[in-house]
């Protein structure tokens, strides 16, 4: 089966440079260069993965918006920003807005194969296994509690459910199935079957707190271990 990938790109050059060379590595592409158009796309046909850059035309931050959209139809779909916007607040932008991976324009193109293959890796494992319902209890010295639903891939803190994309979903996972152990990025990256730069974990991260601090303004149970990683404290760990 050939995978469709959907490259949303306003820069008619780049367009086709991207898209001669996807299409020579076997996958199918569609092409956009605004998001009105892709998104009427979206709405009746949905790619395997998304390929979307951030400024399209007049729109400095339509693919912020695009994506945004696209995940609300999509839960579980690939989406790769691909960009020249190399700020790291665009970074974290994106990625809160539910992306799966941050690449600057100036990765060489074996390097952007890889994190699709890395993508597709994962919907794979997800696929082929089917995990067991696990639900996971935490009381964190009166923060709430947190469950975790491996088999409808869902979290809820103190009842309320967290708005995370599939990625953090299992990062998070990770570091709560082993509470108290610092995760490396390495560790993490392996647990949401992702090849990443680690500085996107670490805004998968800042995100993952965000939304729990949506719910609970006092959430403080993951905890950065500078140099080392990520650690999840328990009711035990949690300092007084």
């Amino acid at each position: 089966m050939c995978i469709k990938i959907a490259l949303v790109e306003d820069d008619e050059i780049i367009r086709n440079n991207y898209s001669e060379i996807l299409t020579d590595e076997g996958f199918e592409v569609v092409v956009f260069s605004n998001r009105q158009e892709a998104m009427n796309y979206f709405k009746t046909v949905l790619p395997d993965i998304a390929l979307l850059d951030v400024g399209l035309q007049d729109e400095r931050d339509g693919g912020f918006k695009l994506c945004s959209d696209l995940r609300r139809l999509s839960p579980k779909l690939p989406i790769i920003f691909l960009t020249s916007r190399d700020d790291e607040i665009d970074r974290i932008s994106g990625l809160r807005l539910g992306a799966d991976d941050y690449i600057t324009k100036d990765a060489s193109i074996n390097f952007l194969m890889v994190r699709i293959e890395a993508l597709f890796h994962r919907i794979e494992v997800i696929t082929q296994s089917e995990p067991p319902e696990l639900k996971i209890q935490h009381d964190n010295s009166g923060f709430g509690s947190l469950s975790l639903d491996k088999k409808l891939l869902k979290a809820a803190w103190k009842n309320m459910p967290l708005d995370i994309t599939l990625t953090q979903f299992w990062i998070l996972c990770e570091l709560v199935d082993n509470p108290g152990e610092v995760k490396t990025c390495d560790n993490l990256m392996h647990a949401a079957h992702i090849c990443v730069e680690p500085n996107t974990i670490t805004a998968h991260i800042k995100t993952i707190r965000s939304r729990f601090r949506d719910i609970d303004s006092d959430f403080d149970c993951i905890k950065t271990e500078r140099s080392a990683g990520y650690r999840w404290l328990d009711n035990h760990l949690h300092p007084a």
